[in-house]
């Protein structure tokens, strides 16, 4: 007691030598904490010719002064420090001296004490349901923050012109959470929150320009971390979409770059060649490998450099920080390909580190499973570093689009669920994978399906019900259809009818919504209702069998429960003979409709409906 009592009069005699007109604009992280996993941290303290001066730290027990980096800009200082396991919070107290004057001033960096951490970030498994939304376009819930005066882009709520904001923030779904449980989801994936003050394309959220706030449009750290919380309160799971490639041109560092190696630059504006096959392609030459990872995504995008050690920090620290922090519990990665896959994998490693439990995805937009299978971890091929644990599934989500819209084949319609499930032993574990109908850059599955409810109704069963960590895009529930437009992306991303006050449809109730669009909320909620509770889908294996004729019969099964799904894509009925599926029928005699709670009493065989999904759970 006496040791902390002198430490802290020492420490305010300390601060009260020096003038308070400290030169510091900003440190990152803002904060840290004691008792992290890894005992090293890099702070990045900015303010006008900090290079210059000279820097001390007061003595703090448990914290090593390892050193400080100056780089080419002198507006920048990097101080690297050792926190050992036992440290206590507290404040750590540093000195600059200018060189020439010999004027001193100081500032404080706060060490906290851990929120039970770990206790707090869940992780995802295949038990769970995602729910994408847009947080500019789902609910306005804080109509005060829909302009904010020294930002760039302005809400433009009746403006139907390309990346227009809406006013959508995080209190609007805060109010909405009820809505998640009553659908059924147990996880929300928001488009990124972070602030994006560029000045046009910015409601989007993937061109940070301060990897430490939310965009004041949307709310701040308090208000996302309020969200957090109440998720969990609410049984809901939160996913936070983060961007390693890039960043927007706007952002506070690249105004004033640390360094040029902090990014990755020519002498010409660069495009990347968005072709990942040449990241493992054995015959790609250098230039296209180098093109592919370090041209810039677009014009105002800058590409980073992750092989910079400094940016790599800057990275790693900021994750750990927004989970430390808020306690959310999965991290969505966009243009997973794109960084320096060296550095994605030493990113995995740290997260995986610091938070075991933490559910890591990233967005592979490729062409073929072998490419996409490729970023994640122990897949065996030579020249992959990955330690990513899955990935959004495009390959998945494409052999449904075939299956729903060609006739069937040998390798064709259903077919090619067949054959792209039947791949997946190039995979470690394609049981984390999140598969989709759709999402914010691509066209609305019930356009895509012709806007046929049994189509929609198939795709949303097979969604539910294969392998993997299902998805679904905000406005799937109510039939929302249009297709994607590289010329008008507000086609995929309009806003949630109900969000706004004033809207004359609400879409968030019953009373809202057309017969068919309850038609669909309810086929979707019963099978989510379903599923919550259906240990052969939340913890089960998969067995699938070969796809005759234009009907595909798979089964999800487990000690508990098994589920029999039949997917028929003919346009007339077809009765279906149960002999070859003995395998995983023995022991059943009757089965449950899922959806529709109709009894079938006998299982020797079974009349599918055209174009048509059956969701059995046998008895």
């Amino acid at each position: 007691m006496r040791k902390s009592i002198l430490t802290s009069l020492l420490t305010a005699c300390f601060l009260a030598t020096f003038a308070q007109n400290s030169p510091i604009q900003r440190i990152d992280p803002p904060n840290w904490w004691v008792g992290m996993a890894s005992d090293e941290l890099e702070l990045l303290v900015y303010g006008e010719g900090l290079a210059l001066q000279q820097i001390d730290m007061m003595p703090y027990e448990g914290v090593e002064l390892l050193g400080t980096t100056r780089l080419k800009n002198d507006n920048y200082l990097f101080i690297r420090l050792n926190i050992a396991p036992e440290t206590k919070p507290g404040r750590l107290v540093f000195s600059l001296t200018h060189p020439t004057n010999k004027a001193s001033t100081s500032f404080t960096y706060e060490l906290k004490a851990r929120e039970k951490g770990e206790e707090r970030v869940q992780g995802l498994t295949q038990a769970d349901v995602i729910y994408l939304l847009m947080p500019d376009r789902f609910a306005n819930g804080d109509p005060s923050n829909d302009v904010i005066a020294s930002m760039q882009q302005e809400i433009d709520p009746a403006d139907t012109a390309l990346y227009q904001r809406r006013g959508g923030d995080l209190k609007g779904i805060i109010d909405h959470l009820d809505y998640f449980d009553e659908l059924g989801v147990t996880a929300l994936w928001l488009n990124p929150v972070q602030e994006n003050d560029q000045p046009h394309e910015s409601y989007h959220g993937y061109a940070f320009t301060d990897h430490y706030k939310v965009d004041p449009r949307l709310g701040d750290v308090a208000i996302y971390k309020q969200l957090v919380e109440a998720c969990h309160e609410k049984g809901l799971k939160v996913v936070m979409d983060i961007v390693h490639n890039h960043v927007g041109d706007q952002h506070w560092f690249i105004r004033d770059l640390p360094d040029p190696t902090w990014l990755n630059q020519w002498d010409t504006f660069t495009k990347t060649t968005y072709r990942a096959p040449t990241l493992l392609d054995p015959y790609a030459s250098a230039k296209d490998k180098e093109l592919m990872s370090n041209g810039w995504f677009d014009t105002h995008m800058p590409d980073l450099n992750q092989e910079n050690e400094h940016v790599a920090r800057y990275l790693i620290q900021n994750n750990i920080w927004w989970v430390e922090h808020t306690g959310l519990d999965a991290y969505r990665i966009d243009t997973y390909a794109y960084p320096s896959q060296s550095f994605m994998a030493d990113w995995c490693k740290a997260m995986r580190k610091e938070y075991p439990q933490l559910t890591l995805y990233g967005e592979t937009w490729v062409h073929g499973v072998p490419i996409q299978s490729f970023f994640t971890e122990k897949t065996g091929y030579k020249n992959s570093t990955s330690h990513l644990p899955a990935v959004t599934d495009f390959q998945l989500h494409y052999a449904l689009n075939d299956a729903l819209t060609k006739d069937f084949g040998w390798t064709d319609g259903v077919a090619r669920l067949y054959y792209t499930l039947a791949k997946d032993f190039v995979y470690h574990d394609p049981t984390r994978n999140v598969v989709f109908l759709d999402n914010h850059d691509i066209s609305r599955f019930f356009e895509v399906v012709g806007k046929d409810l049994n189509k929609y109704k198939m795709g949303v069963a097979f969604l539910l019900t294969t392998r993997g960590i299902p998805c679904l895009y905000y406005g799937t529930e109510y039939l929302a259809g249009e297709y994607f437009d590289w010329d008008n992306h507000e086609k995929v991303r309009m806003p949630f009818p109900g969000g706004w006050p004033g809207d004359s449809v609400n879409k968030f109730l019953a009373s809202g919504r057309t017969e068919m669009e309850n038609e669909a909320f309810n086929y979707l909620q019963s099978l989510l209702a379903f599923r919550k509770t259906s240990p052969a889908i939340g913890r089960g294996k998969l067995m699938q069998f070969v796809p005759e004729k234009g009907v595909y019969v798979y089964f999800r099964y487990h000690p508990e429960q098994t589920v029999m799904v039949i997917l028929n894509q003919n346009k007339e009925a077809q009765t279906l003979s149960m002999d070859r599926f003995e395998e995983r029928l023995a022991g059943f005699s009757a089965a449950r409709e899922v959806t529709s709670g109709q009894n079938i009493s006998s299982l020797n065989e079974i009349e599918v409906p055209a174009t048509g999904v059956m969701v059995l759970e046998l008895k």
